[in-house]
């Protein structure tokens, strides 16, 4: 057996469906054995950066290990931006890396590069392997360190004739659970006794909720405190929900920064953040200022890293809101103590902040004004209410987190940690791999698509149901807001040559329609979304308003005074 194949035979047996990347003569090794093993499917795509980010988002959503490849050199450093959100995100993703042969290393090769050092800053391991015998056990180690403790991202670099090596019929181990981290006990029992001493408290919700949402709100109606999220998180507290006051951080809501900065609460219960620069409205001292503060994560690096946190509570989200629940109702707390408690507390302050919030569609028809804002509520008037949106680095982003719905949880992708322009294309793909049975749109835009658009391509050949919606301003959009906030003046390199991006997706043989005034819209999303495969709905629209960005404007425009 090929050394190749038996890592192949390794991640069919760990339950690896999909493997992202490109097939190289450096990787060929790989891909020829997926010839012979129809379980695993090679996602071509055509640029490994999307690759990266593709397998990033299947990991997100399938809750599994997800595989990408690329060839020695430029192939290899074109996925490390990935490996990077991976990182960030604490997604396992196995990468995959060829090197030239052995004996080549150092002569100069073709493509030859290095590349274990140059991955290691940006994964949990990263090794070179040079003896095909070693090959297999370091894959497995390299899988067991990215499902293990805090999970994410791994490298294995593999030169070509290690790839080719005979290695004997080796038995092929299965893979090892991850070990849950359960939190300290003791510490559950000083944490709930010090919530319940501080009837007044808010808690601010990250994306390291996902799959503890439902455990999230029986926690926040037990102390009947107010929810705020960041913006990664949206998508996940539904927007009808009492408790939910809004979105605090980048793009957020006014009922959610007063709440934050203006209302004395005694607490805050920061479930799942990393407390960011876009979730912390640019570290705002308020959001721990005079309040006790409790911290839960998995990641120990979190804590204590810019605010002071009062109890640190280190364990797997999950089980420390379950445990926190059963400690609190052991020490007598009841949905109808807290409501009692809180008659006059910040909750029903807030309730009365968060009433634009309520889930009311503006009366949007051909004669409503052309903008972003109603052309974002408009589609998702007319989309499935379970849609997930995957949202793409640009102006249109801050508009999706300001003014969209939250209709069903985990709806939306948006990632403001390490995305890159063009992600919101690949992940919409790596989402409908993971989750084939719910509606996926991706929101991108025209600076987006000339970066990453080629893989709307690649969906075609996967004949994925897709919707992308490219806002089409003929301009770097976020740059230009920016640069006009921050400088008064914009440089003329921001406007770009106007494409018409549907005659592009007509040339790829995709369904395409542009529109130009609101009135097109119902028509053409009823065209669109009965197709086969994907879809392209391409907006175009110049919007001069100044997108929503809360306190990022006065931010940006503080800067040089």
């Amino acid at each position: 057996m090929r050394a190749a194949r038996a890592v192949l035979e390794f991640l069919q047996k760990s339950g690896v469906k999909h493997i992202f990347g490109i097939p190289a003569g450096s990787v060929n090794a790989f891909f020829d054995e997926l010839y012979d093993m129809p379980e695993i499917e090679p996602v071509v795509t055509k640029h490994e950066g999307a690759a990266s980010y593709m397998a990033a988002a299947y990991a997100k959503y399938s809750g599994h290990l997800s595989v990408s490849i690329g060839c020695s050199g430029p192939g290899c450093t074109n996925l490390v931006t990935g490996a990077a959100n991976a990182m960030r995100e604490h997604l396992p993703v196995l990468f995959l890396s060829g090197a030239v042969p052995v004996s080549t290393m150092g002569l100069n090769a073709s493509q030859e590069l290095g590349a274990s050092p140059v991955f290691q800053p940006v994964t949990k391991y990263s090794v070179l392997v040079k003896d095909a015998k070693d090959l297999l056990g370091e894959v497995v180690k390299a899988v067991t360190i990215a499902l293990s403790g805090v999970p994410g991202p791994v490298h294995v670099a593999i030169p070509i004739d290690v790839q080719h090596a005979d290695i004997g019929t080796p038995d092929i181990p299965a893979l090892r659970p991850r070990s849950p981290m359960v939190p300290d006990l003791a510490t559950i029992e000083t944490t709930a006794k010090a919530l319940l001493a501080r009837p007044d408290g808010c808690i601010l919700v990250g994306q390291g909720v996902r799959g503890s949402v439902d455990t999230l709100l029986e926690l926040a109606e037990l102390l009947q405190w107010p929810i705020v999220v960041t913006p990664q998180a949206k998508g996940y507290i539904p927007e009808n929900h009492p408790l939910f006051t809004g979105v605090f951080g980048f793009a957020g809501h006014e009922a959610a920064s007063t709440l934050i900065t203006e209302r004395a609460s005694q607490a805050i219960l920061i479930v799942g953040s990393s407390l960011g620069e876009t979730a912390t409205n640019n570290y705002n001292a308020s959001l721990t200022k005079g309040r006790f503060t409790v911290q839960l994560d998995f990641d120990p690096t979190v804590f204590n890293r810019k605010y002071l946190i009062d109890i640190p509570v280190l364990g797997d989200i999950h089980i420390s809101l379950l445990m926190l629940l059963e400690e609190l109702r052991a020490l007598g707390l009841s949905k109808a103590s807290a409501l009692e408690a809180s008659e006059a507390s910040e909750a029903a302050a807030a309730q009365e902040m968060r009433a634009d919030m309520q889930i009311e569609w503006p009366a949007l028809d051909a004669s409503s004004e052309y903008n972003t804002k109603n052309i974002l509520l408009s589609l998702q008037r007319h989309l499935p209410s379970n849609t997930r949106y995957t949202v793409d680095i640009g102006e249109f982003m801050s508009y999706v987190i300001h003014h969209m719905k939250v209709l069903d949880t985990d709806s939306y992708d948006i990632n403001v940690h390490f995305g890159a322009m063009g992600t919101g294309i690949s992940s919409a793909i790596g989402s409908n791999l993971a989750d084939p049975d719910r509606p996926v749109v991706s929101i991108t835009g025209d600076g987006c698509f000339f970066m990453h658009g080629m893989e709307i391509l690649t969906a075609k050949e996967l004949g994925l149901p897709i919707l992308f919606v490219v806002m089409n301003n003929a301009r770097l959009g976020m740059v230009y807001h920016g640069h006009s906030l921050q400088f008064k003046r914009t440089h003329p390199s921001f406007e770009q040559e106007p494409v018409r991006i549907a005659a592009m997706g007509e040339a790829m043989g995709i369904p395409s329609y542009r529109i130009e005034k609101m009135g097109d819209l119902e028509e053409m999303i009823d065209r669109l979304m009965g197709t086969a495969g994907p879809a392209i709905l391409e907006i175009a629209l110049t919007d001069n308003n100044t997108p929503p960005m809360g306190d990022r404007v006065k931010f940006l425009s503080s800067f040089g005074k």
